[in-house]
């Protein structure tokens, strides 16, 4: 596999050029394999939302914190409900939805943070996980963004988030991780208009008419497009789709619903 994402075990792929550039930064996706979960869930599942038994869950994050050398203690994760709502991530948010969905950041699909020794996550089934770090600054965040996330610009949310802290666009850099690829995902008019109303001035449409009121949006293009209308230049796209390797993810649309989650992680180790 050539891609961004370097598989590491089984359980891991991660954004190799970025732990090469920055020490100590540890950045990536998780696969659907290498866990304990049955069914359904077989077997790497990472949300605790998805009626799975919640002791495999567990496990499993251990798994993946032990791969990582980075303790549950340390991670932070979200209730994510497709909105755009970005959280600066404090030392105190540490252990927030580690190991249990109920003390998870309500409301939040996006977090950031300056802190050292805490590690970021969010979870996925289809949905674009982008990754964002200023190396100058040592700030890294991640956002979980469906159609409604992405059309609600929780990517250029983001930025601006960045901004706040003092870092201008160019120095950010954006990797758009696995996620449903162009060819396997068909919305309808509804979704179109707001999409239409996010490009209306771009020359590439992100999306293409298949039949009447059905049309294939590529998500992780529009998210690229509304990055460099917020004058972020450096910004990496996997070709990973969701959908089409099941043999390494979880996806929504193809398992129709009854399917795991796979999590995005980032953040740096403490020297």
């Amino acid at each position: 596999m050539s891609d961004i994402f370097t598989p590491i075990n089984e359980r891991l792929l991660m954004i190799d050029m970025w732990a090469r550039q920055n020490d100590g930064l540890v950045a990536g996706f998780t696969t659907k394999n290498g866990g304990v979960s049955l069914g359904d869930f077989s077997t790497l599942n990472t949300g605790f939302h998805v009626n799975d038994n919640s002791p495999l869950v567990i496990q499993n994050r251990e798994l993946i914190a032990g791969d990582l050398q980075f303790p549950t203690s340390t991670w932070v994760g979200c209730e994510q409900t497709h909105e755009v709502n970005i959280q600066k991530i404090e030392s105190f948010h540490k252990n927030k939805g580690a190991l249990d969905y109920e003390t998870a950041l309500k409301g939040i699909d996006g977090i950031y943070t300056k802190e050292p020794g805490v590690l970021l996550t969010l979870c996925y089934a289809d949905c674009v996980p982008l990754y964002f770090i200023a190396p100058e600054h040592k700030i890294v965040g991640i956002a979980h963004a469906g159609w409604k996330g992405t059309v609600g610009g929780i990517a250029s949310n983001m930025v601006e988030s960045f901004i706040k802290e003092g870092v201008d666009p160019s120095e950010i850099s954006v990797v758009i991780g696995p996620s449903i690829c162009g060819n396997c995902y068909v919305v309808d008019d509804k979704v179109l208009q707001f999409v239409q109303n996010k490009v209306e001035d771009i020359v590439e449409k992100p999306y293409n008419q298949i039949s009447e009121g059905q049309y294939q949006l590529d998500l992780r293009l529009l998210n690229s497009q509304i990055l460099r209308k917020a004058n972020v230049r450096n910004i990496e796209v996997t070709s990973l789709c969701t959908s089409c390797h099941d043999d390494l993810f979880y996806s929504h649309r193809r398992d129709k619903g009854k399917t795991g989650r796979l999590m995005s992680f980032i953040g740096w180790k403490e020297d």
